[in-house]
């Protein structure tokens, strides 16, 4: 870069006339020349003023000046004598280059503080669109671009947004109508979208509720209910629809919820250009609306929430068949916004962020612009043919007599399913995370299970889970020797198994009979048991499912039925 001070030329670029100041670390208009500084600088000065090669004297390094009305070598011009050419035009035309650019760089200064201000603007009016729940303690206040997180997607048949009042009971308190527990992994290879039932019959634990007026109130839990009951209900917020689902899921950690009522369905569908479907037969339901043909189909407004809301065209006219189409609809919603129709449309972009965010009610710890956007760019990360699509595995509800309305769970197949969850486990990659589970164990020779002596502790498990765990290995597994202390008094979100060197044969047969990956295992130490013999120490953290139930995940994917974002099948 050229130091300040140089002389400036006529074929100077303006742009390059602006450098940095050392002091301030701004950007500035290069300094012009001094006024008595000579036009054309001669070269370093020396000690003598004899002749150039050129014959010309030396310079002395003290500026010549001129008489006025003089030549250049001090000589009076005559009368009719022209002055050098170009000295003058070029003085007025440096003049005016300045004027340019000046006025150039106030406006573009004052473009680019305009334009920043005005994006401000907007991302402040953005902000503003969003609605916001304090969910009193119940989802995260912060959220990481570093770590895997789950979002509690909840689609409530409130009827509040224009024209939903048709749709359904318009007295109802706003349920949760359709839910789906988004995990997205740590390393964005993958993501598990899991439906959960709203007829599912659960319990809902108790649940406090911030106020208007800032104070606490708990809503007191409810057993044996509909899980869609777990908003709205006795004033329940989405906060009591995550910890239902934590409870669900053994204590799983669930990060964020975002809600959405029948609206916005209405409202993104027609801000991405509609959304492509495809019916296997031809539906023309009376009482959601929809009227389309076989084959392909491109929906958009009120017949996209017709498509989501039909259940009497699908399968066995329940809940369960819909929410599979429910599930082909996000995936070609998903599709379609990772389009480049609509990446590469400012417009659309525009259209789809002013929609979303008056679309969405999220918690506050992603209840801001930018958040919302970090939290769309990680989940771009993941490949559509990794985004598993599936059910929370349910079985009918004896109660319900021959008409079976609700159903309840599963507990091996669902505790499967929620431990692959967290342990980061792909549905589409669990061959890969198996072998590298099984790589990342202690290796070298086993112990045989009756020559295991382990303590067990319950160190954030639920409850009486160190007592089924003992009953499990001494029965079941023959680790006979095994002893089950109560509660540590601590809580930790892992199981740990800890052991002396010498105990390394029985750490690894009790880590295979466990499920537990390397990681868990934790050399060093062991402690005395009751018989004064030395024990290796299991300490069960709320990772821990259940008895039977590999810890670190399924060595195989449960029989459930899935479908992945790239899958384009049509709905039967």
């Amino acid at each position: 870069m050229d130091r300040p001070g140089r002389e400036w030329g006529d074929d100077i670029d303006p742009a390059d006339q602006w450098v940095r100041n050392p002091h301030t670390g701004e950007y500035e208009l290069r300094p012009g020349p001094p006024a008595e500084r000579p036009t054309v600088p001669g070269p370093r000065s020396a000690p003598d003023a004899g002749p150039d090669r050129e014959g010309r004297g030396r310079s002395t390094g003290r500026p010549q000046r001129r008489a006025a009305g003089k030549g250049p070598a001090g000589r009076k011009r005559s009368a009719g004598e022209r002055k050098p050419a170009g000295r003058k035009s070029a003085g007025k035309k440096r003049s005016t280059g300045k004027r340019i650019l000046l006025w150039t760089s106030g406006t573009l200064a004052f473009v680019v503080v305009a334009g920043a201000v005005g994006g401000y603007l907007y991302l402040k009016h953005l902000d503003d669109n969003i609605s916001t729940t304090d969910t009193a303690g119940a989802t995260s206040d912060s959220f990481s671009k570093d770590k895997a997180f789950s979002v509690l997607v909840i689609g409530t048949d409130k009827r509040q947004g224009k024209g939903d009042a048709g749709y359904g009971d318009a007295n109802s308190v706003g349920h949760a109508d359709t839910n789906i527990l988004l995990h997205v992994s740590q390393d964005r290879t993958n993501a598990t979208a899991l439906s959960i039932p709203r007829d599912l019959i659960t319990d809902i634990p108790d649940c406090p509720t911030k106020q208007p007026d800032d104070s606490i109130k708990v809503v007191p839990g409810t057993k044996g209910v509909r899980f869609n009951q777990s908003l709205g209900q006795l004033g329940r917020d989405p906060g009591c629809t995550v910890r239902t689902v934590e409870q669900l899921a053994g204590g799983m950690k669930v990060d964020h919820f975002m809600m959405a009522d029948f609206n916005a369905v209405k409202t993104l569908t027609t801000a991405v250009g509609g959304v492509d479907v495809c019916l296997a037969h031809p539906v023309k339901d009376k009482k959601s609306h929809l009227d389309l043909p076989a084959g392909p189909s491109k929906i958009e407004g009120e017949q996209a929430l017709a498509f989501v809301r039909t259940r009497y065209s699908w399968g066995n006219h329940g809940d369960l068949d819909r929410i599979k189409v429910q599930q082909k609809f996000l995936g070609s919603l998903f599709r379609k916004m990772k389009s480049d129709s609509t990446l590469t449309s400012p417009t659309r972009l525009m259209d789809l962020a002013e929609t979303a965010t008056r679309a969405l009610t999220v918690d506050k710890g992603i209840g801001h612009i930018t958040t919302l956007k970090d939290v769309a760019l990680e989940l771009k990360k993941v490949p559509p043919k990794n985004i598993t699509f599936l059910t929370l595995p349910v079985r009918d509800n004896p109660a319900d007599g021959p008409v079976h309305k609700t159903v309840l769970v599963q507990p091996g197949p669902a505790g499967q399913i929620f431990s692959a969850i967290k342990g980061d486990v792909s549905f589409t990659e669990v061959k890969k995370r198996q072998k590298a589970t099984q790589d990342a164990r202690l290796k070298g020779p086993r112990s045989a299970p009756g020559d295991v002596r382990v303590d067990l502790y319950n160190a954030g498990a639920p409850d009486g889970s160190a007592q089924a765990a003992l009953a499990w290995l001494q029965t079941q597994k023959g680790v006979t020797r095994s002893t089950q202390l109560g509660n540590t008094g601590a809580h930790q979100p892992k199981t740990t198994l800890e052991y002396a060197p010498g105990q390394a044969a029985q750490a690894r047969e009790l880590a295979d009979l466990m499920g537990l990956a390397g990681d868990a295992l934790k050399p060093g130490r062991s402690e005395t048991n009751d018989q004064g013999l030395p024990a290796i120490v299991l300490r069960l953290g709320a990772d821990f499912q259940g008895a039977g139930i590999p810890v670190d995940g399924p060595a195989e994917p449960p029989a459930v039925q899935k479908q992945t974002a790239d899958e384009v099948k049509c709905a039967s």
